[in-house]
């Protein structure tokens, strides 16, 4: 039997996906974009281009879709992927076996530098914060009325080639923000594949995973360690105090936890390609060369 992944909202971390399913073969591909330049590149990656401009879905568009993962940020109105699609989902619910949810480890909000598991309080209080929280309980009740099997990945920090403090040294704008006592967890996007990928194996093996690698760690001492990489004297340390931060990165600093990757080794069995920022740096380093 060959499955159908679609994806709403085809980016980064999707792209990763579509990666690593292809290797075991059985897939066939679609994915949303609201830029039909993009659609060539799509095509490119053997997945087919849906131009979606946020409008609903025909009834028609999940139909042979046996996998759905949602990766489209909520608004003021909520999930735009749940608002445009739940109808036409339920209207072919019998063949999907899984739908993915990609959320973000902001739900937790600031548990001042403490571990965090699924199990902790949400204590997210932005507005980006609570609306996530508001998109995983509306895809949780439409799950549960509907009983499909949904997972929930809460996100931390995604980096890779192309996106990655290598990158942002590379170009001159990295930037070396210190705040005492701050960390930021982070993960490659092939470890969220490969995490994915899994999920999509082991329906069955939880319902909600920190996708996360091992450590923890300072901004600064990332953006450092990407310069000794590439030979570079590292930007001055500004205090946050100092900084010139958008508010969506001030955001960002409110907030400082670890994120407790126990869960997801364990009931998916997987291990991590990268598991801390430096093994990641070197590797996207030998890619780019």
């Amino acid at each position: 039997m060959t499955n159908k992944l679609f994806i709403v909202g085809y980016g980064y971390t999707a792209r990763a996906l579509v990666r690593k399913l292809r290797e075991g073969g059985g897939w066939l591909f679609a994915g949303t974009t609201r830029s039909p330049e993009r659609a060539a590149a799509i095509q490119a990656d053997g997945v087919e281009p849906i131009i979606w401009n946020g409008g609903t879905f025909d009834a028609g568009a999940f139909h042979d879709a046996t996998h759905i993962l949602v990766s489209t940020p909520p608004d003021e109105n909520g999930c735009p992927a749940l608002n445009a699609a739940g109808d036409a989902i339920t209207a072919h619910a019998d063949p999907i076996q899984w739908i993915g949810y990609l959320s973000t480890n902001g739900v937790y909000g600031d548990h001042g530098g403490a571990w965090v598991d699924e199990a902790s309080a949400l204590r997210g209080n932005s507005p980006r914060a609570k609306r996530r929280i508001e998109a995983e309980n509306a895809w949780r009740e439409f799950a549960d009325k509907h009983n499909f099997r949904l997972v929930t990945f809460r996100l931390p920090g995604i980096y890779g080639p192309g996106r990655s403090a290598i990158d942002t040294v590379r170009n001159g704008t990295a930037k070396r923000i210190y705040k005492a006592g701050q960390l930021f967890s982070r993960i490659h996007v092939d470890d969220i594949a490969v995490a994915l990928a899994a999920s999509i194996n082991k329906p069955d093996a939880g319902d909600i995973f920190n996708l996360a690698d091992d450590e923890p760690a300072p901004p600064q001492d990332v953006i450092e360690y990407a310069c000794g990489l590439l030979g570079v004297e590292p930007p001055p340390l500004v205090p946050i105090e100092e900084a010139d931060l958008p508010d969506m990165a001030k955001s960002f600093y409110a907030d400082n936890k670890r994120i407790s990757n126990a869960r997801m080794k364990k009931s998916l069995g997987i291990m991590l390609q990268y598991p801390n920022y430096r093994v990641g740096l070197r590797k996207v380093l030998n890619l780019t060369k």
